[in-house]
C-alpha cells in the first residue's frame, strides 16, 4: 500500500475531540490561573512581611522594657549616691586643700631651723649682725646664675658678720659647705673699724632645693 493510500484511510473507532469553547473564554481562563497564581504569591509575602513585623515588634517591646529596667536602676543608684553626696563634697574639699598646700608650701624654708644652722657654722668669736634672705615662690621660677661653675639656687642668703678677730674666711666657707642645701657662697668684704678694732664680714649664700622643708608632702614622698 503506497504512503498516500496510509494517510487517506478512514480511522474508525478513534478519540474524537472537538474545542467549541470561544477564544476569550480560554484567555479568561488563563487570566483567572495567572490572578490566582498573583493572590497565592502576594498572601505570602504578606504572611511573611507579618512574621518580620512581628519579629522587629517583639525585639522592639523587650528593648523597651530592658531600658525601662535599665532607667529605674540607674534612678535607684542615683538615688542612693545621692545619700553621699555631702561625704563626696568635704572629700574633694579635703583633697583641694592638701594639693594647695602642697602647692604653696613647695618652696618652703624653714629658716629658722636653716639660720640656726648657719650659726652653728660660725667660728667661736664671729656673730652675725644682720641677715637677708631672698627665696623663691611657687608662682615663679628663681633667677639662677649667669656666672659659670655657680649651681643652681632656689634662694640666696646674705648676711654680714662681725668679729674681734679676723676671721679665718676659707675655714668658715668650708663650715658652711656642710648644710643641707648649700648650693656656693662667696666672700665679700672684710672691713676694720679702726675705732672699734671690730671685723665686718660679708658673704653671700646660695640654697639649692635639698633644703626645702616638704612640710605637706605625702609620708612616702618627703627627702631625708
Amino acid at each position: 500500500m503506497s504512503r498516500r493510500a496510509k494517510v487517506d484511510a478512514l480511522v474508525i473507532g478513534g478519540d474524537q475531540r472537538l474545542d467549541l469553547l470561544p477564544p476569550e473564554v480560554r484567555a479568561e481562563r488563563r487570566d483567572q490561573q495567572q490572578r490566582r497564581r498573583l493572590s497565592l504569591g502576594v498572601g505570602g509575602v504578606a504572611v511573611v512581611v507579618g512574621l518580620l513585623v512581628g519579629s522587629v515588634t517583639a525585639l522592639s517591646l523587650t528593648a523597651q522594657a530592658d531600658l525601662a529596667s535599665e532607667q529605674a536602676r540607674t534612678a535607684t543608684l542615683l538615688t542612693e549616691q545621692g545619700q553621699y553626696f555631702a561625704v563626696r563634697a568635704l572629700q574633694n574639699q579635703v583633697t583641694l586643700t592638701e594639693a594647695a598646700q602642697r602647692v604653696g608650701a613647695s618652696t618652703e624654708i624653714d629658716w629658722k631651723v636653716y639660720l640656726g644652722a648657719v650659726q652653728g657654722t660660725l667660728p667661736r668669736s664671729v656673730a652675725i649682725s644682720s641677715v637677708q634672705v631672698d627665696s623663691a615662690t611657687p608662682l615663679a621660677a628663681y633667677t639662677q646664675a649667669t656666672a659659670p661653675l655657680q649651681g643652681l639656687r632656689v634662694a640666696t642668703v646674705s648676711f654680714t658678720a662681725t668679729s674681734t678677730v679676723l676671721p679665718d674666711i676659707p675655714a668658715w666657707l668650708s663650715a658652711l659647705g656642710t648644710l643641707d642645701g648649700f648650693a656656693d657662697a662667696l666672700p665679700g668684704s672684710v672691713a676694720l673699724d679702726q675705732t672699734t678694732g671690730i671685723y665686718t664680714v660679708t658673704i653671700t649664700m646660695h640654697v639649692n632645693d635639698l633644703a626645702f622643708a616638704h612640710r605637706f608632702d605625702p609620708t612616702e614622698e618627703k627627702q631625708p
